[in-house]
């Protein structure tokens, strides 16, 4: 049965059919009315409404309805109208099985990398999920049965002292340029540790150089936290024109700058997120293993050993 209660400024609707219990709070106590008994009629109607809707059909409401909630929100729109062209988005949710997905897995890796069928494949999968759980449309996830492609090696490139020289010269030292705050960005990534997003989303706001720390208030893990900032990572902000966000970027215009500087420079392979990896490295050497995840914002820490890449040259002297 359907119910519909005051919730605070809202309206939360209640359904429970068939053993299957959904809630959700709006703004008004008619859109309440309406979930409800679409709800209702989904549950009581799953393997109907599932039979009549192509995958791709539920992709698109799962883009529509879920996607927005994410802040990584466009990317994820932009994969799903990928995979809406897909001939799997064509078939019927309802006649959806693991060997569907198992030719498609394989079809895939023939055109691009084991990491990029990951993603796509955990992306389906949540889509699955919801169709599953909140919407009632399947009674199983298909794809939980599929094994996923085993994730290539961590990177374990650092930034050498050398190619730091080339990349200056080609950055050149004049602020007011924006190839320059590149480089700038760069440099302070590989101070603070910094993923590019939260260097560019920085904002003077935010930044108490007397208590030395910067708050994140948008990370990737959507957890926020405050950075502290080292004497040297003060002196690379101070040293910017003043404006906000403080670095002066948007990330397209971030990655296609580095990759034009760095091209330039000829420094071959660095990606700007080798600056987390860089500074993690020598991070790791004046912080324990709690306050560096800590500062990086890593809740499982076994993530550090994919960015942490001290050679073994360097722990061999610290034995001494």
């Amino acid at each position: 049965m359907a119910s519909i209660q005051k919730h605070g400024t809202g309206w939360r609707a209640f359904v429970f059919r068939q053993g299957k219990r959904q809630s959700k709070v709006f703004p008004t106590k008619r859109e309440a009315q309406d979930w409800a008994a679409r709800a209702e009629y989904l549950i009581l109607n799953g393997a109907k409404v599932a039979a009549a809707m192509s995958f791709g059909e539920v992709m698109a409401r799962y883009a529509s309805e879920v996607s927005p909630t994410k802040r990584g929100e466009r990317w994820e729109v932009i994969r799903l109208d990928k995979l809406k062209r897909d001939p799997i988005a064509a078939k019927r949710l309802g006649d959806l099985s693991a060997p569907d997905f198992s030719n498609w897995r394989d079809k895939r890796l023939r055109e691009v990398s084991p990491a990029s069928v990951k993603r796509e494949m955990n992306l389906m999968s949540s889509v699955l999920t919801k169709a599953r759980k909140d919407w009632g449309l399947i009674g199983a996830n298909p794809m939980q049965d599929v094994s996923k492609p085993q994730a290539p090696p961590g990177r374990d490139r650092l930034v050498t002292d050398e190619e730091l020289e080339r990349l200056a010269l080609s950055a050149g030292d004049d602020l007011t340029n924006a190839t320059a705050r590149a480089f700038h960005a760069f440099l302070f990534s590989c101070e603070t540790a910094m993923r590019a997003g939260e260097v560019v989303g920085l904002v003077w706001a935010r930044i108490d150089l007397d208590k030395s720390t910067a708050r994140l208030d948008k990370t990737k893990n959507g957890t926020a936290r405050d950075v502290p900032l080292s004497k040297e990572a003060k002196r690379l902000l101070l040293a910017l024109p003043r404006q906000d966000p403080v670095f002066g970027l948007r990330s397209d215009q971030l990655d296609a700058l580095w990759r034009k500087l760095r091209d330039r420079a000829g420094v071959d392979g660095l990606r700007f997120h080798d600056a987390r990896h860089s500074g993690i490295t020598r991070l790791a050497g004046k912080l324990g293993v709690l306050e560096l995840a800590r500062m990086v914002g890593h809740r499982d820490l076994k993530m550090l050993l994919v960015y942490y890449n001290e050679t073994a040259e360097s722990l061999a002297k610290k034995l001494d």
